[in-house]
């Protein structure tokens, strides 16, 4: 069979076309987390995120976190109530949105533990957001998770 070359411009963009639609429906079907799903009211809170890390650089006992077998182990500045701590710790795994994970601030001698047992294994920005009666502050970092439960 011999084909003229109207045929083989038609098969040509009828190629074209199912490629094309193919390509579509695999970008439809790609998962697209985004940092937040309150992008906007975070922005509009930025500069409270500011003072609240000039706050916490001039600490002269800063906070500090470790990863220990039984979970993410947070220190909390000794010279602080710690039944004047309130706050949030989050947990942000930015390659997987199910993965996040937020705990309130709960310090008993000054220290609070995240169970392993409540971490997926991966790589996670911790971020601190913490008062002590009416100031604020703020502490980030990266922490990895390599086993499940640690």
């Amino acid at each position: 069979m011999k084909l003229n070359w109207g045929a083989g411009i038609a098969i040509l963009y009828g190629g074209f076309v199912v490629m094309i639609l193919l390509l579509v429906g695999m970008s439809a079907s790609q998962k697209i987390d985004l940092v937040t799903d309150h992008y906007y009211e975070e922005e509009l809170q930025f500069q409270d995120k500011i003072n609240k890390v000039n706050l916490t650089k001039a600490l002269s006992n800063p906070l500090t976190w470790r990863v220990e077998e039984q979970g993410i182990m947070i220190h909390f500045p000794e010279e602080f109530a710690e039944d004047t701590l309130t706050g949030n710790v989050k947990l942000y795994c930015p390659s997987d949105n199910t993965k996040d994970r937020t705990f309130p601030v709960k310090a008993e001698n000054s220290d609070q533990l995240i169970a392993g047992s409540d971490i997926k294994p991966g790589r996670y920005y911790l971020q601190i957001d913490w008062k002590n009666g009416t100031k604020a502050y703020w502490n980030e970092g990266v922490v990895v998770i390599t086993k499940p439960g640690l």
